[in-house]
């Protein structure tokens, strides 16, 4: 049983608020709400913070406001920003966790000054809704692929990340399909990239150094995952089967390109950003949400399929 009690769609958990709920927030005081995400150079995060405001408008009406700052993957900075959303007196603050644990004491500060919190991608302590993908499936996903691709015999890397929960789960998924296959050995998978291109092409450098046969990469994001690939073409490595998770505009292209990298499980921001906004809505409004920790399932994206991918867009 996963610890979340269901996997549903925006529309759904959208049409399931009260119109006169929705009303009853921004009739008189337009809704304000403050966002905060893990780093807003990440274009997943970027992709959220704008979602997030499209949702905003579209379910609390066009005098909504929207305060988007960034973590920097930096909890003290988070931290000080969930204190000035509260100084701003915002009524409700959707979080993407720099440190899912360590934001708990955030999140109890802005929830004593009477602000809900809606975590979204990532876990964080005390919210009182989480909307996440199914990291553990988008593991799964890209790892199988390499399963299949390498009939179940081989030299893998894991690039890994922040050990925020969506990372976490992500690795997860991947291990317990690996866990499968006895012929294939993982010979890395705990070297953090941080999330990036520049990380992944340093971490993907030391250990294609370190591993002279190394058969296929998985990668906990798309960034880390072009970094991965240009390590290899830097050290004139060819044949790596590289996947990795979020489906982005840059992923899409390199799908499409001359690299290595072959699949991506991509996330669905204009989803998750949805989902967490009528989420939040609800809780303005003093009224639980039906399902207060929600999975967005992920798809599998790879060159055979990326034609008829509609990107990270497709859900507005």
């Amino acid at each position: 049983m996963t610890r979340f009690q269901s996997v549903i769609s925006t529309i759904a958990l959208a049409s399931a608020l009260p119109v006169a709920g929705i009303q009853s927030a921004t009739a008189q005081d337009a809704l304000s709400v403050g966002v905060t995400v893990v780093d807003m150079g990440n274009p997943f995060f970027g992709a959220i913070a704008t979602s997030v405001e499209d949702a905003v408008t579209k379910l609390a009406g066009p005098d909504a406001k929207t305060l988007v700052v960034s973590g920097d993957y930096d909890l003290a900075r988070q931290s000080n920003q969930f204190d000035s959303f509260i100084q701003a007196g915002v009524n409700l603050i959707l979080v993407s966790a720099v440190d899912s644990q360590a934001i708990g004491a955030a999140v109890r500060r802005a929830q004593e000054a009477g602000i809900p919190v809606v975590a979204i991608d990532n876990t964080a302590d005390g919210a009182q809704a989480t909307v996440t993908t199914d990291n553990v499936t988008a593991g799964k996903q890209a790892c199988q692929y390499i399963a299949d691709r390498l009939e179940g015999s081989g030299n893998v890397l894991i690039v890994n990340g922040p050990q925020v929960s969506g990372v976490i789960d992500r690795v997860t998924g991947c291990k317990e399909v690996f866990s499968g296959y006895p012929d294939i050995q993982i010979l890395s998978d705990n070297q953090n990239g941080i999330g990036t291109r520049d990380g992944g092409l340093e971490v993907t450098t030391g250990l294609l150094i370190a591993h002279p046969e190394v058969d296929a990469i998985f990668t906990i994001n798309d960034p880390s995952a072009i970094g991965a690939d240009l390590a290899a073409r830097q050290l004139r490595r060819s044949g790596i089967i590289i996947t990795t998770v979020d489906g982005s505009p840059d992923i899409e292209d390199a799908l499409k390109g001359d690299t290595m990298i072959e699949a991506s499980s991509a996330q669905l921001p204009a989803v998750l950003a949805e989902a967490a906004v009528a989420a939040g809505i609800a809780l303005v409004n003093g009224e639980a949400p039906d399902n207060p920790e929600i999975l967005v399932a992920p798809a599998l994206v790879t060159r055979d399929s990326v034609a008829g991918y509609q990107g990270w867009d497709s859900a507005k």
